[in-house]
């Protein structure tokens, strides 16, 4: 099929697509609506395209990874934009992060006939973005997919590696992002929000009706070590300050992982950390050595501490640990010790045990290491 013939098929999906919206309750085709996010300077040097609102930087997913999202509906009619210069500034943006693993989420709702970029201007897109921004890129979250989007994938799937094509991942509502990335951090757009109501709620209408019963969530088991309290893990664990999650992560990594490039700014397998992490939860041993790769360590680590019932300097400090910007700068040490002396006991005694770690490992980084020890 001719690069012609390909681009008049994707005219007509997204004709149809247009059509299923209003069919849904949408009224026409998305629009660019008034921004309610912070307002772009104008020195910024891609203002013309930021000013719209289509790409934002949106914190880290579960497993410490940068997430940038861009969405469709914010894309304004083809004549009202450059689209080089998205481009430019896609990559302007994507520059502060390829060096690390990062993640990127797509909205796809609100690409209409409109607003809709070329054929070749989206190949020649695929083909600006080089090694350096796919090497690092780990998941690519394509949210609200539609026929246009298989078209599209018939399209460059000749070019595509099968590598690269592994990192796709097509999210049909947005409840299913929850399980990969951190949801309530993601700055969405309201009609996008909208849209999945009308998604979800035209597919229970489909539905036949049954009362449904939702089981009583489990209690977690006896040896749990992830997303249960530190209280519970020392109950279950003979009182132990530190948990065993804890105590092996930094054990292997004060000997083994010190010299490790990129250390607790790589992230791993997922497979992998979940494979770990179950053991634990299971109570069966868990062998670093085995994998031999420093980064699987610090990834369970930072998994731990961020699957916490209660962040480690807990909720109730969060406002004065705010607050020690305003405080004058001969004062603020003293209010930072005020701060953790406040904190609970476990809570102190595990910030107390990586903090150590954390500080022995600047001097230990540039000289031999050693077996890290602290009583706590």
């Amino acid at each position: 099929m001719h690069a012609v013939d390909f681009e008049q098929l994707a005219e007509i999906e997204l004709q149809k697509d247009e059509e299923d919206l209003v069919h849904l309750g949408h009224e026409g085709t998305a629009v660019n609506r008034p921004l309610q996010t912070p307002e772009v300077h104008l020195n910024h040097p891609y203002y013309d395209i930021a000013r719209h609102d289509i790409i934002h930087v949106a914190g880290d997913d579960n497993f410490g990874r940068k997430v940038i999202t861009f969405s469709c509906c914010r894309l304004p009619p083809c004549h009202e934009i450059d689209h080089v210069r998205l481009l430019e500034y896609l990559k302007y943006t994507l520059d502060h992060y390829v060096e690390n693993d990062y993640t990127v989420v797509y909205f796809h709702y609100g690409l209409n006939s409109r607003n809709k970029p070329s054929l070749s201007w989206l190949q020649s897109a695929y083909k600006a973005f080089d090694r350096k921004y796919k090497k690092n890129l780990k998941m690519l979250y394509v949210v609200h997919p539609t026929n246009f989007i298989k078209v599209l994938w018939n399209i460059f799937k000749p070019v595509i590696s099968h590598k690269f094509g592994k990192k796709i991942l097509y999210i049909k509502y947005l409840s299913d992002l929850r399980e990969h990335l951190k949801f309530n951090r993601l700055i969405i757009p309201q009609e996008v929000l909208q849209h999945d109501e009308k998604l979800r709620a035209s597919q229970k209408a489909k539905l036949p009706s049954c009362p449904a019963k939702c089981p009583p969530p489990r209690p977690p088991l006896p040896t749990q070590q992830f997303g249960v309290s530190l209280q519970y893990i020392k109950n279950k664990n003979s009182g132990a300050l530190i948990p065993p999650v804890i105590k092996d992560t930094i054990s292997y990594l004060s000997v083994k992982g010190l010299h490790t490039e990129g250390l607790f700014r790589r992230s791993a397998s997922v497979h992998v950390i979940k494979d770990i992490q179950k053991s634990y939860n299971l109570g069966k041993p868990v062998n670093f050595d085995e994998s031999d790769d420093p980064h699987i360590p610090a990834v369970v680590l930072k998994s731990f501490l961020r699957e916490l019932p209660e962040p480690l300097l807990t909720f109730g400090s969060y406002q004065r640990i705010l607050e020690i910007t305003l405080v004058e700068n001969v004062l603020r040490v003293t209010r930072c010790k005020q701060i953790i002396h406040s904190l609970p006991d476990d809570n102190y005694a595990v910030l107390k045990y990586v903090m150590c770690f954390l500080y022995a490992g600047r001097f230990e980084s540039s000289s031999q290491s050693r077996q890290f020890d602290i009583n706590v």
